[in-house]
């Protein structure tokens, strides 16, 4: 039997990823805060359904030691770095440890790795950021690097990092360079979630307007449990190569808030308020990925569109927020149950 390790175990992706995993057989480890076992309901939510199938290790991002000694213990098979601080905008506040935690988390798991577990299968959870402000569209493996927050700069760090083990040190290691991929499961924080969550709030009485930055932002929107079977493709290759992920479509912020409203029967206009305190720093306007090498290599294809994952995401809200009223209307939060729900077929009629 295989063995995973994945850090971000208790994220959107590491939880798509698990299920993932544990359907292929494998036994699964994943590095979590201890603050998270401690309060599961709140921390572990994305999980819960599959935590009697997976092993979870306490453990800092931010010290070397934390990460070298769960290495030694799981010595993996395989393990997917998708821990980071990962909301674009956040790194714009605090980019110290922004780039403290992405940059070196990244250098302790490939060190632990090369020491204790150095036949393991390192993938690195890159990002479309790191493309930034564009030379070229669609994008590409071979499309260089502009990036505009922080953020994107730890990203490259840490695509470099790989690439360096790889090369310097013989390490089994590859950078899936994923572009935005959304769900359900997605924190509140991000636009796709936060608008799909207003929307189906607003359509229920329970909120009044939707406030947002940039509507012009431009974004190639894929599905995340799609994404984590790229993931997987990629690792099982022969040899480790870099990859591009994303759909090749692209929709703007506009185009996502008219579609979510749309399929609630409202007009958006009459509930968007623009809070230019929304707007980043350094704005991206369009970010659109070419998977081509994905496609022939990888034998990968996305199943949803961006169209029909807003979709998905409305009719997810709207469901989850009958269930909660209909226990306690004071128990409305951001978390989706996770088991036995396929959102591709559940309808907000």
């Amino acid at each position: 039997m295989k063995k995973a390790l994945i850090t971000g175990i208790t994220g959107q992706d590491g939880s798509y990823l698990a299920e993932h995993l544990l359907s292929k057989g494998y036994e699964v480890h994943g590095i979590v805060r201890r603050v998270a076992i401690e309060d599961p309901e709140h921390r572990l939510w994305r999980i819960k359904h599959i935590l009697d199938q997976v092993v979870l290790h306490p453990g800092s991002m931010e010290s070397f030691a934390s990460v070298f000694n769960v290495v030694d213990q799981v010595k993996p098979d395989e393990c997917y770095h998708l821990a980071s601080q990962s909301f674009v905008s956040y790194s714009f506040e605090d980019e110290f440890s922004t780039l403290s935690t992405n940059v070196n988390g990244t250098h302790f798991m490939l060190a632990s790795i090369k020491a204790r577990s150095p036949h393991c299968r390192f993938y690195f959870a890159a990002s479309s950021e790191m493309f930034g402000n564009v030379k070229e569209t669609p994008q590409n493996e071979n499309t260089p690097f502009f990036p505009r927050s922080p953020y994107g700069i730890s990203k490259i760090a840490g695509y470099h990092l790989t690439r360096n083990y790889r090369e310097a040190y013989g390490l089994w290691a590859l950078s899936g360079i994923l572009f935005n991929h959304e769900s359900p499961r997605r924190g509140l924080e991000f636009v796709t979630r936060k608008v799909t969550n207003t929307v189906a709030k607003i359509k229920m009485g329970l909120a009044k307007d939707l406030k947002i930055g940039n509507l012009e932002a431009k974004r190639d929107w894929g599905y995340a449990e799609d994404y984590v079977k790229a993931m997987w493709l990629m690792v099982q290759q022969d040899a480790p190569e870099d990859y591009v992920i994303a759909t090749g479509e692209v929709f703007s912020v506009r185009e996502l808030v008219e579609l979510a409203f749309g399929h609630v029967g409202l007009d958006w206009k009459d509930y968007v308020k623009i809070d230019e305190r929304l707007y980043r720093p350094a704005e991206v306007y369009e970010l659109r990925g070419d998977f081509s090498k994905a496609r022939k290599r990888l034998g990968w294809e996305p199943t949803v569109s961006s169209r029909e994952l807003i979709r998905m995401m409305v009719a997810a809200e709207m469901a989850l927020l009958k269930r909660q009223s209909s226990r306690s209307p004071a128990a409305l939060d951001d978390k989706v149950a996770c088991d036995a729900i396929d959102y591709r077929s559940v309808s907000s009629a």
